[in-house]
């Protein structure tokens, strides 16, 4: 049954801002992984160089993100959000240096530069382990239990409507205005969605004992997770499948070389997993899922990976653009069934350290599996790589399927 509850929950003032800084901000950080990804493979040439721009990040990421948690856990999460905005403000404004004056002033050559960006992106990894639990960690002290699956499928709304909106306009705006240009919208949207964090309340930490230690604190983040079968099952789903099905990270390729389309279908390309993604959580905002999450989610991923593997095989412009759509809708329900999972499951005092532990995952099927792209398409071609990638997300999803029952049984 359809319902616009859900969207009451928006008339709440602090809800309302910390969707619309997350808006822009997230809006940003597409237009920013849109043009990185241009950027890099015009310097290059190279499908292997954009796998590298996911490793610069996600090492740095990864590696701090049980720390980050800890951090969370025990801080005041306004302040830390806004440092984290800031100093993601300050190493893009960085990239502006190349992109204006690169080769004119410096004399330096595409490789030189490229070494640069791949430094300011291992730099944004550091930021992006605390930035990416913090927003989640606010929602269920901003709204009610009984409004908390209502919010967390409203962020993730927010989240997927800036990500096809920054996808395509990153696209656009590299044609319109290059990629100079597009650093500096960049950076201004940064600055604009710190506006409306500065309208947020203060979050002191929900942790009472101090006296815990860093090591102890990360190792009750873990231990919650493993413990919680749920969570855990959901999140290895999740990140295989992911990891192995990321045919984004080769658009560029596609636009470029197999499809001919240029920079504004590649944007549009880009954007269009995104669009499917928009599209069904726009729907389960209205007609929430009430039962069998496990199998719908299970269904999902195993689609996916057959949209993925039909991606690799199309050469019509529009057909490879359905096709992503379509992975886009079903990677949406996914994002959805494990955002609630998590949130609902995991109590107040350990939350930043539970959602640092899912940053981990999603940044190693996200950025692990831009770089598992590269590699793949050096080694295979890219059209075989996307193939390869889809046909062992569908086996992933099989495999889980059949071994995990607890899983596949799954409801809340």
């Amino acid at each position: 049954m359809i319902s616009l509850q859900p969207i009451q929950t928006l008339k709440i003032p602090e809800f309302r801002n910390l969707m619309t800084g997350r808006f822009f901000l997230v809006l940003s950080f597409r237009m920013l992984a849109t043009l990185m990804g241009w950027w890099i493979y015009k310097l290059t040439k190279d499908p292997f160089a954009i796998g590298l721009i996911g490793l610069s990040e996600v090492i740095p990421a990864v590696s701090t993100a049980l720390y980050a948690g800890h951090v969370i856990d025990n801080s005041e999460k306004k302040r830390l959000l806004l440092i984290c905005n800031y100093a993601y403000v300050f190493l893009i404004a960085l990239l502006a240096i190349p992109a204006f004056f690169g080769s004119s002033h410096f004399h330096l050559s595409n490789v030189q530069i490229s070494y640069f960006i791949y430094a300011i992106i291992f730099c944004t990894g550091f930021c992006r382990a605390f930035i990416g639990p913090i927003v989640p960690s606010m929602i269920p002290k901003i709204v009610t239990r009984e409004e908390l699956p209502n919010a967390i499928t409203l962020n993730q709304a927010t989240f997927l409507t800036a990500s096809v909106s920054g996808h395509a306009l990153g696209g656009f705006l590299i044609h319109w205005l290059d990629i100079s240009g597009t650093i500096l919208v960049v950076v201004g949207l940064m600055i604009f969605s710190s506006l409306f964090f500065w309208l947020l309340k203060k979050h002191p930490s929900e942790n009472t004992d101090k006296t815990i230690g860093v090591v102890q604190s990360m190792r009750e983040g873990l231990a919650y997770i493993y413990k919680t079968k749920e969570i855990l099952g959901a999140l290895c789903l999740d990140m295989f499948a992911v990891l192995f099905g990321g045919a984004v990270a080769m658009i560029p390729v596609f636009a470029t070389d197999i499809l001919k389309v240029g920079s504004e279908g590649f944007g549009l390309l880009n954007a269009a997993s995104d669009i499917g993604s928009m599209c069904i959580i726009a729907f389960l905002a209205f007609v929430p899922l009430k039962k069998n999450q496990g199998k719908i989610l299970l269904v999902a991923v195993a689609g996916f990976g057959l949209c993925i593997i039909g991606f690799g095989l199309s050469q019509l412009y529009w057909l490879s653009f359905f096709l992503l759509v379509a992975s886009g809708m079903l990677d949406g329900i996914s994002v959805v069934i494990r955002g609630t999972i998590v949130q609902l499951k995991t109590p107040d005092h350990i939350r930043g350290r539970v959602l640092s532990v899912n940053s981990i995952f999603i940044m190693s099927s996200n950025e692990m599996g831009q770089f598992e792209s590269g590699v793949a398409a050096k080694l295979l071609g890219v059209v075989r790589s996307v193939i390869f990638g889809g046909t062992m997300t569908l086996l992933i999803a099989l495999l889980v399927g059949s071994t995990v029952p607890k899983l596949r049984k799954m409801n809340y």
